[in-house]
């Protein structure tokens, strides 16, 4: 892969431009369409069973993308298979409204699911690419929180234009042509991988297993907090108006204290700083049902705990993009998106059983799995020193 660090300043920054809007999309792309589908497919009466079908195939596109990015990349480049997935998110999006057949929401889903996979991946090894090592932190934590506002957005936007009809599919498929139409600029330059990566997402997982753990640990907490901070606290006896705003606190958390966290990792050792990180998000967690007696320190906590969480999965992108380059890049990424996947699916159902166990579930779950991880990547950073 060719680096794009020594390009001038105005094009560094139209590049650095098209990631943000890329990894934007991503989260929003994600956020918008999972919840939107969901209440258009109950509203047609279907069941719980087809939505979850439905919801499903959005995992298997992402399989079938992670398979075979690592063998196109260097055919296609970076820059047009972004544009190829935001156009076909765009059209993808609008076209969910139209199709009076239900089975045809399951074939749009799987290449939605493609189409997101390469938004992830392409813009993680884009952004790898405009990074010197004494940056790379710092340049991953802005991705990660760009991420999070996208995540943010795609809920913002449904409260404020409904679920109904088709406005809110053409609003999301025309942000996601207007983020295509600015990556498309000639004065966006994007990096040249070579050659293809040959091997399966299995070969790649092995090949970073700490960086496959991390992604699979932030995607089954997120999805968790999702599905059940709000109902965990108003259990504790929250207000929902107020247990509600909770996720929202841990995400603004998750997007602010990127950058400082960046900066650490520059600075230190970054596998300890990413142990530091997991085992102080495991202790957080225990705290839970104390703080959440007190509204105060409940929002202190969580701003806290979703800075501290998300930053694990920043400095574990930055050491990977640290040791590998090219198509080997592209092919850990694509499988930590394909393992992203695999959190998202555990990580709610984990979390429900253990709420049905004890009282204090989430928080407890929360707390294994971070301290779990924490020493998991203490021994490998030991082994592989």
């Amino acid at each position: 892969m060719s680096e794009i660090a020594s390009q001038t300043p105005v094009a560094n920054l139209y590049s650095r431009g098209a990631v943000i809007a890329t990894a934007t999309m991503f989260g929003l792309t994600y956020s918008l369409s999972a919840a939107l589908i969901a209440f258009s497919l109950a509203e047609r009466g279907l069941s719980e069973v087809v939505i979850g079908a439905n919801a499903a195939m959005h995992a298997v596109g992402v399989l079938f993308a992670a398979v075979l990015l690592p063998r196109i990349i260097a055919v296609f480049g970076i820059r047009r298979l972004v544009i190829l997935a935001l156009v076909v998110a765009s059209a993808v999006l609008a076209s969910f409204p139209a199709m009076p057949v239900i089975w045809l929401w399951f074939l749009l889903r799987l290449v939605l699911g493609m189409a997101s996979e390469v938004l992830f991946v392409l813009s993680e090894a884009w952004t790898n690419s405009l990074s010197t090592e004494a940056t790379r932190a710092r340049s991953m934590a802005a991705y990660t929180a760009a991420l999070s506002v996208g995540f943010a957005l795609g809920p913002m936007i449904l409260s404020v234009i409904g679920t109904s009809g088709f406005t809110p599919y053409l609003a999301g498929a025309a942000v996601a042509l207007a983020a295509a139409a600015f990556v498309a600029s000639p004065k966006v330059e994007a990096p040249v991988f070579d050659e293809p990566a040959a091997g399966s997402p299995v070969r790649f997982m092995r090949m970073a297993p700490v960086a496959i753990a991390a992604t699979v640990l932030n995607a089954a907490i997120e999805t968790a907090g999702l599905s059940f901070l709000a109902i965990y606290a108003v259990h504790l006896g929250w207000p929902e108006a107020e247990a509600t705003r909770l996720m929202s606190c841990m995400m603004i958390g998750a997007i602010l204290l990127q950058l400082p966290i960046g900066w650490l990792g520059d600075k230190m050792d970054r596998i300890k700083l990413v142990a530091a990180l997991a085992l102080l998000a495991a202790l957080g967690a225990l705290v839970w049902p104390l703080a959440l007696r007190n509204e105060v320190l409940t929002y202190a906590l969580l701003f806290l705990w979703g800075g501290a969480f998300v930053g694990v999965y920043t400095l574990m992108l930055t050491i990977v993009g640290s040791r590998f380059q090219g198509a080997e890049l592209i092919g850990i990424y694509a499988a930590m998106g394909l393992m992203w996947g695999l959190g998202a699916l555990l990580g709610p159902l984990a979390a429900g059983a253990a709420m049905e166990v004890s009282r204090h579930g989430l928080a407890f779950f929360a707390a294994a799995i971070c301290g779990a991880f924490g020493l998991f990547a203490m021994i490998r950073g030991r082994h592989t020193g």
